[in-house]
């Protein structure tokens, strides 16, 4: 699955599991990286407002997220 930038820096990692619907809201998306679910880049990743560039891997559920420019 690639997110593609729009002309965007960055996304909030909150943000995206919402905007793909991996996360049905902003408050289960929390939940889902506080509770170690996410990875980025493959380290475990708990910062819910992590800022993903382009280049950047996430991977949540058998799902692997590549975020482009």
């Amino acid at each position: 699955m690639v997110y593609n930038l729009r002309g965007a820096e960055y996304i909030e990692l909150i943000k995206l599991l919402k905007l793909l619907r991996i996360a049905e809201s902003g408050g289960q998306a929390k939940l889902m990286v506080e509770d170690g679910e996410a990875t980025l880049n493959g380290n475990p990743e708990s910062r819910k407002r992590a800022k993903l560039r382009p280049g950047d891997v996430v991977e949540i559920f058998g799902k692997r997220i590549t975020v482009q420019a």
